[in-house]
């Protein structure tokens, strides 16, 4: 924008001097990583309406690498990748978590839990393979054989599946089933923090950690707009998509969250999941 100056230095030619002013550029979008699952749905409510944000969805296996690319400004990191990139900060402003039960975090055999020898590994979640590795170790004092899934299916003992398709096309043909989240309650006696909203610790977030507290507020708020515009369409009945939200999974990260997700991290790096010593827990400031 180009302003004309008028005054006392005006050209004697009754000319009017020009002068350039900058124009005020506007902060660039910041850039969110989430999850597509109904289970998020809560934490970006109203997000994806605002100006200022560029929300993408993705697997939860393909968040770790849009914050290594800095494709993501931010993200709704698995708790175990958290481990896998150095600089992370944790932005406790949420996450998904559970304090027993998830129903979408399951094992499905065909034989008893203690006779399972392998296991066909859903590819989406690296924080769910762990936690099932290290609950098979502490329970029966062995891992067993990851498999991948998809061509593994027929060879495999068990499947590991998460995220809407456990409730929407659980799978037939299995007698056995195990959810991870109470298993983890069991073993530990404690929550379980499976992502939570994480970003390299040289990012400028802005305000944004308030505006993420404040979305999952308001999504709590309207669980049954929720329920319409994203669990009905999917398959979900209705009953199931409200316990689930309101019953089975927690979205606050406080300090019992975060004790948690450091043991989790403790035993991963014991049964060489993850290097050991595995790092602290760090929080954006």
């Amino acid at each position: 924008m180009n302003d004309i100056m008028p005054g006392n230095g005006a050209p004697p030619d009754g000319r009017h001097e020009i002068r350039a002013v900058g124009r005020r550029q506007s902060p660039r979008k910041l850039r969110l990583g989430s999850v597509s699952y109904f289970n998020a749905k809560p934490l970006l409510f109203g997000l994806e309406q605002a100006a200022d944000l560029d929300l993408m969805l993705d697997v939860p296996s393909g968040l770790l690498d849009g914050l290594r690319r800095r494709r993501f400004d931010l993200a709704l990191l698995p708790a175990i990748d958290f481990q896998r990139l150095d600089g992370l900060r944790l932005v406790p402003s949420g996450g998904i978590c559970s304090d027993g039960p998830t129903l979408t975090v399951r094992i499905f055999s065909k034989k008893p839990m203690e006779r399972i020898v392998t296991l066909a590994c859903d590819p989406d979640s690296h924080t769910s393979v762990a936690l099932a590795c290290i609950l098979f170790a502490r329970r029966f004092g062995r891992q067993p054989r990851l498999l991948p899934d998809g061509d593994a299916l027929d060879a495999a003992d068990a499947r590991l599946l998460i995220g809407d398709k456990v409730v929407c096309e659980e799978p037939a043909g299995f007698d056995y089933q195990i959810d991870l989240g109470e298993a983890w309650k069991h073993l530990t006696g404690m929550p379980f923090v499976f992502a939570v909203w994480t970003a390299p610790g040289d990012v400028d977030l802005r305000d944004l950690p308030q505006r993420l507290a404040a979305a999952r507020q308001q999504g709590l708020e309207h669980v049954e707009e929720l329920i319409e515009r994203h669990a009905i369409p999917r398959g979900w009945p209705h009953d199931a998509a409200q316990r689930y939200l309101t019953r089975y999974l927690q979205f606050d990260i406080t300090p019992r969250h975060l004790e948690a997700m450091a043991l989790f991290h403790q035993l991963a790096a014991e049964y060489g999941i993850i290097p050991s010593p595995c790092k602290p827990l760090r929080l954006y400031q």
